[in-house]
């Protein structure tokens, strides 16, 4: 048995007479030369130790041999058209599955102008949306299961790259009647006198938040905690807190009947940054740039101030 393969050229030429059983058909078919053609086959048969056509004075005829080796070799050039199709494909920009990580304090208010902004000028691209906390959205990007992310920055970690698209203002979000309800100065020191009520533990938003509470001396309110935004603002319409909320969720989350308030801080304001985090060593670095940029501009409709690096 023969240890040699093949080679592309040999299959193509052997397909083609296959195909039309005639070699001169088969050379102008292919655009090569009957010679050429001809020595090709004949390699193709020397390679495999086995006789694949027959030559007549009138035509030609494959043999048993030949009839099965016709059906492998369409096969493999069928899969070698597919894959240099793939590799064109991958080579365009936008085409393609994209698997992008969102954490869901961002993904209900930033995802519709997002999906729109894919559905209107990105076509091609097959887009598949992940909503899990940051920690496991990371882990995600670093083994190749993600390819983009929408995180608050910074991500802290090493081996990614950080374009920012946003900042939003954090409100304060207050049963309605209360106090503060209504204030546009209120000073960050007020948290102090207040039952600040925070996400579970894993979500960015209750360590940015917190962070917000540190800074004036504010603690957290005993044990109660929500494992989402809108489980935390019923608790606060419930009566059981306050709650520290991102600009742009405060129109779906604080809806008119909602029992609930909104008092914003004095300047400047605490506020946070969302943007994509992407692998150092991603070969879409420039695709996922022009992403960006197309996302600043979508996301002017949200309460936000859009950023550039």
């Amino acid at each position: 048995m023969s240890t040699r393969t093949p080679t592309i050229a040999q299959l193509k030429a052997f397909s083609a007479v296959a195909d039309h059983l005639h070699f001169r058909d088969a050379a102008a078919v292919i655009g090569m030369s009957q010679p050429a053609l001809s020595s090709a086959v004949a390699a193709l048969e020397e390679t495999l130790g086995a006789q694949l056509v027959e030559r007549t004075t009138r035509r030609v005829l494959l043999t048993p041999a030949g009839e099965r080796v016709a059906r492998h070799a369409r096969r493999v050039l069928d899969a070698l058209d597919d894959l240099v199709d793939e590799a064109e494909a991958a080579r365009r920009p936008f085409t393609g599955p994209l698997h992008l990580g969102v954490i869901p304090t961002v993904a209900p208010y930033m995802l519709p102008a997002l999906l729109r902004l894919v559905r209107e000028d990105y076509r091609e691209l097959d887009l598949y949306v992940h909503e899990e906390q940051t920690h496991s959205l990371l882990d995600g990007l670093a083994t190749g299961r993600l390819d983009l992310l929408v995180l608050a920055l910074p991500a802290g970690v090493a081996g990614v790259e950080e374009i920012p698209l946003y900042d939003e203002d954090f409100t304060l979000v207050v049963p309605a009647g209360s106090a503060p309800a209504g204030r546009t100065d209120l000073p960050r020191s007020a948290l102090r006198d207040l039952d600040v009520l925070l996400l579970d533990e894993g979500h960015c938003l209750r360590d940015q938040a917190l962070d917000v509470c540190r800074e004036v001396g504010a603690g957290e309110a005993g044990a109660t905690r929500a494992a989402s935004l809108p489980t935390l603002v019923q608790l606060v319409a419930g009566g059981l807190g306050v709650t520290l909320l991102p600009e742009t969720a405060i129109a779906v989350e604080t809806r008119p009947g909602s029992g609930l308030e909104v008092a914003r801080f004095a300047e400047p304001a605490p506020f946070r940054r969302v943007g994509l985090v992407i692998r150092a060593s991603t070969g879409r670095a420039a695709e996922f740039a022009q992403l960006a940029e197309s996302l600043r501009t979508a996301v002017r409709e949200l309460p936000v101030r859009v950023v550039r690096d």
